[in-house]
């Protein structure tokens, strides 16, 4: 292991004492990097490592806002602009009650990668705030976005960092959102991705992250002689991701079967696949009630699973959509016990350090999620080009970049782990394909 690389973890812990999801995946990029970082002891001259993991420009402020009763609120808003090596920051805003800088700066750290990844010239960058839009009113909502947006726009730009929307930031948020920058700066600009299609946005967008996901997870499987077609699947969540997962698997000739909340699991053993169920989760995630269960009132050949996670079901493919690190110890040797071939991360950092080392050791193949989640980003990014050309392509065309720049992504992680490690490793491929090109542009552009 490269004391370069260990001195470098240990200085970002003692920087930034507490935020463990931060800790957890710069130790995970860094420690795959070693035999890069050796081949190039210029990085350590450069102190390029250190340069990585300090976020370029970080910005906290406060968001006061009024809720319907006319009291007033403050929440804290954050943006991390980590790395514009290769272009503009660019990566998402996410509202709800546990963001705090640990895992804003996690997320922020992890789009590095995954906007490399994508082939597209696009930097790292994240940002959100301790805000629940759950439950609040469209007034509220819209009040809120219109407050964090008054601060935040003196810090983005079309050609400066480009956000769009995560957890708790859909189509309503990134609507407020863009129409108070509009207002502030008098300019018609693409200044936001995953806009509405009435006001620049992309056709494909919303399915974007799932379809990607589903494609690569497709890459996976035909790397290693099988194919998509007739697999069961068991993903989690229900949301965006979910929606446009459970679409792309069914065209792809899979079985989902599950689906989770934090109140819970369903399974359906029939098969999440007719456009009814698949438009419910659109549904469920619109309620506001962030629970699964109606599910099972709906469709009553599905059970409900209190309390539980869908990794106990027997499937061949599982792809965690909900949440990070939702995948633990104990599922990833159950998983190993149950002799599980693949894992696809969908959700950003789904899986724990100490899960992924069970799983790959166990024999499992794992698609990280910051090269199997990118084409959400990707998506973005050719929303950026329409708006910056003044056009509108149609969602054929989106889908056709996307399924290749998902191809692509695949056939990079897979050559670099091969060139570096000699063996079939995503997640260390993922980790040096994206850091590769991140670290040539760093060093031609100096020590800045």
């Amino acid at each position: 292991m490269s004391n370069y690389v260990e001195r470098c973890i240990e200085l970002c812990k003692q920087k930034n004492p507490g935020e463990v999801e931060f800790h957890q995946t710069v130790e995970e990029v860094l420690h795959s990097l070693t035999p890069v970082i050796e081949q190039h002891p210029e990085y350590e001259e450069a102190a390029l490592l250190e340069r990585l993991t300090e976020p370029e420009r970080g910005v906290t402020f406060r968001v006061v806002w009024v809720d319907d009763a006319g009291k007033v609120q403050v929440n804290k808003g954050y943006r991390y602009q980590f790395n514009s090596a290769i272009g503009p920051y660019k990566g998402g805003l996410r509202f709800a009650a546990n963001v705090y800088p640990g895992i804003v700066k996690f997320l922020g750290f992890e789009q590095i990668f995954k906007n490399s990844l994508t082939g597209l010239p696009i930097g790292g960058g994240k940002g959100g705030s301790d805000f629940d839009p759950n439950g609040k009113s469209d007034a509220e909502v819209m009040r809120f976005c219109q407050a964090f947006m008054t601060e935040l726009y003196r810090h983005i730009g079309p050609n400066t960092d480009v956000p769009a929307g995560d957890i708790g930031v859909g189509g309503r948020e990134i609507g407020f959102l863009f129409g108070q920058y509009k207002r502030i700066v008098d300019r018609y600009e693409g200044v936001l991705t995953g806009k509405g299609l009435t006001f620049g946005g992309c056709l494909g967008r919303a399915e974007a992250t799932g379809f990607g996901i589903s494609w690569y997870a497709e890459e996976m499987l035909k790397a290693n002689g099988e194919s998509m077609k007739g697999k069961v699947v068991s993903i989690s969540g229900f949301g965006n991701v979910s929606w446009g997962t459970a679409i792309k698997l069914r065209d792809l000739g899979a079985k989902l079967i599950t689906i989770s909340g934090p109140d819970g699991y369903i399974l359906d053993e029939d098969g999440i696949n007719t456009d009814e169920k698949i438009a419910f989760l659109l549904d469920l995630r619109s309620s506001g009630k962030n629970i699964c269960a109606p599910y099972a009132d709906k469709f009553p050949g599905a059970k409900f699973f209190a309390g539980k996670k869908p990794w106990e079901v027997t499937a061949d493919l599982y792809i965690p959509c909900a949440t990070q690190n939702e995948i633990r110890e104990d599922d990833a040797r159950s998983f190993v016990e149950r002799k599980v071939k693949f894992v696809c991360e969908g959700s950003n950092m789904s899986s724990t350090n100490e899960a992924i080392k069970i799983m790959q050791e166990g024999g499992i193949i794992v698609g990280p999620s910051k090269a199997a989640n990118a084409g959400g980003v990707a998506t973005s990014c050719i929303e950026m080009g329409q708006n910056a050309g003044h056009t509108v392509l149609t969602a054929e065309q989106v889908y056709e970049q996307l399924h290749g720049i998902m191809v692509h992504i695949h056939q990079a992680c897979a050559d670099a782990s091969k060139k570096y490690y000699g063996k079939y490793d995503l997640v260390a491929g993922a980790n040096i394909a994206g850091f590769e090109k991140v670290a040539q542009a760093m060093m031609e552009q100096g020590l800045v």
